[in-house]
């Protein structure tokens, strides 16, 4: 740094890059370290005496292994994914209370520490805790040890060693064969007796210590890299010069000498209070119709149909009557059916339903057909080419609506 500064440079630290959603495409720690946590599962399954998957043969069958992995950042995210894709059970855990939602939507079991705390620090990253918070950490993979067969590590505090967490005394319970791969020995490790870039047996288990897991996938690691540090160049320059704007959030933020002067960090930014705002007035209370009593209109239903029907005997030609009866009962049964379906239901129901219309279609046809330019003919011409429409319009309909589910489902 004294040599850049006698020769006035400017110099940007991709390691500074400030993890905002805007600066995501600049982000070198992310990039990597999602590679590094999918190469981890790939190395601990080379290692690892049996498949991740279970696995179901006429000779007998295997149960999945049972996968931990330690920090939920993208590292162990992408382990998580890859451990999950191959067929593992996988649990993991956090200090960071927002990464639990995370890990539950990748289909893993978060594992919860007895005390409550928040491990989030500035940027989204891990902080450093108390003792009893590491001890509480480390009595937690103490007891999952005996049951775990593969453990992938990847805690690490900005600036200081990283915690250990596997603890000599859960290696010890871990069963012979099982596999760590630990992501921080870049810093220390997270586990007892692991060694970096070497790998090494303690107490029967296989500890990976690779600090170059990103390496091992060179072409797509160089390629992410490149992309990476394109993107943070574009956001320096302005009309094809190079521009170093210290009031541009992500320059200032990356940006550690300035021609020649040492830059500190950034402040970090104050938390925004949201402006008092008058309060909302009272709406207007409107009052909500009511559903009317289902027995009492029925009642009322079923006493004026009747009178119809009495009424029409009385003064109808005797072959209209049992027509007539019909159609009074089939509006008492479409409103009893209509009435005990739920109103979320009714599109479908009615598009369906809209089959009954065949027996319009029938009718018209007989009228419309009997050869006589009477008003019946007329009438069942009309209601032919009506209930035509309502078919072909309902069947339209439940078609769309059952696509729409599919791709839903899909």
């Amino acid at each position: 740094m004294a040599a850049l500064a006698e020769k006035k440079a400017t110099v940007v630290a991709l390691d500074r890059v400030p993890r905002i959603s805007r600066a995501q495409s600049m982000d070198v720690l992310s990039s990597m370290a999602n590679l590094a946590g999918y190469r981890a599962v790939i190395e601990a399954a080379t290692v690892f005496a049996r498949p991740l998957g279970a696995q179901v043969t006429a000779a007998g069958s295997s149960r999945p292994a049972r996968v931990l992995v330690i920090g939920a950042g993208v590292a162990g995210l992408a382990a998580i994914g890859a451990a999950r894709s191959l067929g593992a059970d996988v649990r993991a855990f956090d200090t960071r209370p927002p990464t639990r939602e995370q890990v539950e939507s990748m289909g893993a079991t978060f594992l919860e520490l007895d005390l409550e705390f928040d491990g989030e620090g500035e940027g989204g990253y891990a902080k450093a805790l108390g003792d009893d918070i590491l001890k509480a950490e480390q009595d937690l993979v103490l007891r999952q040890a005996a049951e775990i067969d593969i453990i992938i590590t990847t805690a690490l505090i900005p600036g200081r060693e990283a915690p250990l967490l596997i603890t000599t005394e859960a290696l010890q319970t871990m069963r012979n064969g099982s596999v760590v791969v630990d992501l921080a020995t870049r810093r220390g490790g997270n586990c007892a007796g692991a060694v970096r870039d070497e790998v090494v047996k303690v107490e029967g288990v296989t500890v990976i210590g690779y600090s170059d897991l990103p390496g091992r996938m060179a072409e797509t690691a160089a390629r992410f890299f490149a992309a990476n540090v394109a993107n943070l160049v574009k956001e320096m320059t302005a009309d094809g010069e190079l521009v170093i704007d210290l009031e541009n959030e992500v320059v200032r933020g990356s940006t550690i000498m300035h021609q020649g002067e040492p830059l500190a960090p950034p402040p970090p930014k104050p938390p925004t209070t949201p402006s008092a705002k008058a309060p909302p007035p009272t709406p207007e209370k409107i009052p909500v119709p009511t559903k009317p009593n289902r027995p009492v209109v029925t009642a009322i239903i079923g006493l004026v149909l009747v009178g119809l029907i009495l009424l029409m005997g009385q003064y109808a030609p005797a072959s209209f009557l049992p027509h007539f009866t019909v159609f009074v009962l089939a509006c008492f049964v479409g409103w009893q059916v209509v009435w005990n379906v739920t109103p979320a239901l009714h599109t479908p129901l009615m598009s369906v339903t809209n089959a009954i219309s065949g027996i319009i279609i029938i009718g018209g046809l007989l009228q419309a057909g009997s050869g006589d330019m009477t008003a019946a003919a007329i009438l069942g011409a009309i209601a032919l080419l009506v209930a035509t429409i309502n078919i072909a319009g309902g069947f339209l309909v439940t078609h769309r609506m059952l696509q729409m589910f599919r791709r839903g489902a899909a």
